[in-house]
């Protein structure tokens, strides 16, 4: 026969108590599980009520552990999961403690899909294929990742992505019109936006050089690419292809025969 002959409080944890069975230490639990089961001093406990506490009082740790997880940040069901798994918890115990953080309202991977959604939008300014490579990290479900995704309105990924393209306009300036536009397409593209949404932008963007500009262009440009081939090639043939090079960089024909018949001029001098 197993008696409860003492009920301690813990030094380090006030909210969990030493149980004594027989004189003896046996299990410790929190005060939910204390009162649950009515636990008090001259309590009989069969082996199989023992048995039933200690799985309850898992089950309570598990849940305060995933609670103090959540504290510092919302979180998704399987982030809960897979910590409690680090810590050591068994499937069944996760189980049951996900279920009350769920009916409680702690867990909910429909609000924390549309925060992080949000978030990503606001901070990120992700587009909705690098979202949802984030859903699919956080191990939410494919029918909700579908759902919440569908709110990002074709407009609103217009905008962002609008907004992605002028900053990459500010900071290329020292590039041709062709080569920003590549810019622009391979940032979006990178953020997550479909290649309809990118060609719209690059079709809608416009990026003007003066004469001044191409020269300055031009001039950085087509030295760098006149000492990387002049190292092997002479004549025609580096004419040849720095003209080439230039003309890929999108550099306009009569800008690029200036360039090179100055640099003819320079050589014959």
């Amino acid at each position: 026969m197993q008696v409860i002959t003492k009920i301690g409080r813990q030094k380090n944890n006030q909210q969990r108590y030493n149980i004594y069975l027989n004189e003896k230490y046996s299990f410790a639990v929190d005060e939910g599980t204390l009162i649950k089961f009515g636990l008090q001093k001259g309590k009989v406990l069969e082996q199989i009520e023992i048995d039933e506490i200690q799985y309850e009082d898992e089950i309570a740790k598990a849940f305060n552990k995933a609670l103090n997880f959540l504290s510092f940040q919302m979180r998704s069901e399987h982030e809960v999961k897979t910590k409690l798994l680090q810590l050591g918890y068994g499937e069944a115990v996760i189980q049951e403690a996900i279920h009350k953080l769920t009916g409680l309202g702690f867990l909910n991977d429909e609000s924390y899909s549309k925060a992080l959604l949000e978030t990503r939008k606001r901070t990120a300014k992700k587009g909705p294929a690098a979202i949802r490579q984030d859903f699919i990290k956080k191990g939410i479900d494919k029918e909700l990742q579908q759902q919440v995704l569908g709110t990002f309105s074709h407009d609103e990924q217009l905008k962002i992505a609008m907004e992605l393209a002028e900053k990459a306009i500010r900071s290329n300036e020292n590039k041709t019109p062709t080569q920003v536009k590549q810019k622009i397409q391979d940032v979006l593209l990178r953020k997550g936006y479909s290649y309809s949404i990118v060609t719209e932008i690059v079709e809608q963007v416009k990026i003007e050089r003066h004469d001044d500009d191409w020269g300055l262009l031009i001039e950085s440009q087509g030295d760098k690419l006149w000492r990387k081939y002049g190292t092997k090639l002479t004549g025609f043939e580096l004419h040849q292809k720095v003209k080439q090079a230039l003309y890929q960089k999108g550099f306009p024909i009569d800008k690029i025969k200036e360039y090179i018949e100055q640099k003819e001029q320079h050589q014959n001098e």
